[in-house]
């Protein structure tokens, strides 16, 4: 129960209508546009349109993104999964300075430093960026969408990423708690 006394920084949305949130906007995104959530799609097309930008010639040799203009007629930042992200950041900041929330802190065990809490959140992040390309998909892409469409890959994917974050968490827990 919150009280008048309680700090308004502690404040966070009930999970559970943040769930039913989640699933109204990914039911939106399918209506809307014909296809689910997804955050790797958004950063692609940032990385192609870079490319393009910075080194025309490399981008126009390299099947990567040969393949991607190809696709995807126009230019790569005018897809709307670029703008779905610009709006997930714009929305956590307005959230985190609504609800007094916003710090340059690294939160961190005491056991470890802040530097070890960085260098493994950046490892993390490098992981999670190449398992997507290998996987063609982030997770809100592959289980959450998938998912929503009753696709059996989407179910085996989630049970894959509940599954596999359980197996590894005894190994890394050490950095957290």
């Amino acid at each position: 129960m919150e009280t008048k006394d309680q700090p308004r920084k502690n404040r966070y949305m009930n999970p559970y209508i943040g769930g039913v949130l989640l699933g109204l906007v990914l039911l939106a995104a399918n209506f809307i546009s014909g296809r689910g959530l997804g955050a790797s799609g958004a950063i692609k097309s940032v990385v192609v349109a870079s490319a393009q930008s910075l080194a025309p010639k490399y981008a126009e040799r390299t099947k990567y993104f040969k393949e991607y203009h190809e696709e995807h007629s126009g230019s790569p930042m005018k897809n709307w999964l670029v703008f779905q992200m610009l709006g997930v950041l714009v929305g956590g900041f307005a959230s985190g300075a609504l609800a007094g929330r916003l710090k340059f802190k690294v939160e961190h065990s005491p056991k470890i430093t802040s530097r070890r809490r960085l260098v493994f959140a950046l490892l993390g992040g490098i992981f999670f960026g190449v398992g997507s390309q290998l996987g063609r998909g982030c997770t809100s892409g592959s289980a959450l969408s998938g998912m929503a469409v009753i696709s059996f890959g989407g179910i085996i994917t989630m049970m894959a990423i509940f599954g596999g974050a359980y197996a590894l968490a005894w190994f890394f827990r050490k950095n957290w708690i």
